[in-house]
């Protein structure tokens, strides 16, 4: 392996599809070891009943010029997120990145439905999946972190504080499962900083995921076609874009400078230099709040 990560140890938290997925082959691409966990595996399938697997991502990482290995885990049990991390530390004795990107709420939600109407026990699941996931990966993978300074947190999320901060996000159960990711991240940066690791929250723009082109009905190499039945979809960025921004801060020697703030892929890819995969540089936050919210036409001039 070769590259700015080749001595680096990252776990990838959710890494099953998406922007999981994306992160951990551009953290491969950048020659990290890198543990992929998520509870869909080639045995047997989560309740998304979705083809992607865990040990297709470690595939790819490896592909990338990294080194994958699949863990089967739901960071909603504990004894298994020690048991994942005991054995990261036993096979490494060290871990450099850790990105949480648990989520799996997509079929839990309900669009624009008032707490009272919306189904109980789905929001409940969603908070839980959304959030204490992350805090049970966090409770038990930063010790290793914290072993070798220099230590990164992503905290993946939907939406950057300012954002977040004026805007109602789908329900009161999304709303608050994505906005307190953020607020980890924040607290985190308090508790790591002194340390000497860093802590981020990350947001992806409109994701392209298999989720979303399966949506379309469009695949990854036609995506363009589903224009024609929304025109921001434009605006559009591959999981491999937030990826690159993973792969970017993890080597950057003054990433501290980001501790406990909230960032996202094209704001980033302004500070780096990174594209996408086709060249462009979406910033889909900025078009979101410039053009989509703002009830203008489709126009991703200047924004990608």
């Amino acid at each position: 392996m070769s590259g700015p990560l080749k001595d680096k140890v990252a776990l990838v938290a959710g890494a099953t599809r998406g922007a999981g997925r994306g992160v951990a082959v551009e953290l491969g691409a950048a020659g990290a070891t890198v543990y992929v966990t998520g509870r869909s595996t080639r045995e047997r399938r989560s309740e998304y009943d979705r083809p992607e697997t865990i040990e297709d991502t470690a595939d790819l990482v490896t592909a990338a010029g990294g080194h994958g290995i699949a863990v089967a885990a739901d960071h909603l049990d504990a004894s298994a997120v020690r048991a994942l991390v005991e054995r990261v530390d036993a096979e490494q004795g060290r871990l450099d990145v850790l990105v949480n990107d648990i989520w799996g709420g997509e079929k839990l939600f309900e669009w624009d439905t008032p707490v009272w109407e919306h189904d109980l026990a789905d929001g409940l699941r969603l908070l839980r999946l959304g959030v204490e996931t992350h805090a049970i990966t966090n409770h038990f993978a930063l010790p290793l972190l914290l072993r070798h300074p220099g230590g990164l947190v992503v905290e993946m999320t939907d939406g950057t504080a300012d954002y977040n901060r004026d805007t109602y996000r789908v329900n009161l159960f999304y709303d608050l499962a994505k906005a307190s990711v953020l607020r980890m991240a924040f607290a985190l940066g308090h508790e790591l900083g002194p340390r000497g690791a860093t802590a981020v929250a990350l947001t992806p723009g409109w994701l392209r995921s298999e989720l979303m082109l399966d949506l379309y009905g469009v695949r990854e190499d036609n995506w363009r076609d589903a224009l024609a039945r929304e025109p921001h979809f434009a605006i559009s960025e591959t999981p491999r874009y937030v990826g690159r921004a993973v792969a970017a801060l993890a080597a950057d020697p003054d990433v501290a400078r980001f501790n406990g703030q909230s960032l996202s892929s094209g704001a980033l890819a302004e500070v780096y230099g990174f594209t996408d995969l086709d060249g462009s540089r979406p910033d889909g936050w900025r078009y979101l709040v410039e053009v989509q919210d703002a009830g203008k036409p489709a126009d991703v001039t200047g924004y990608r």
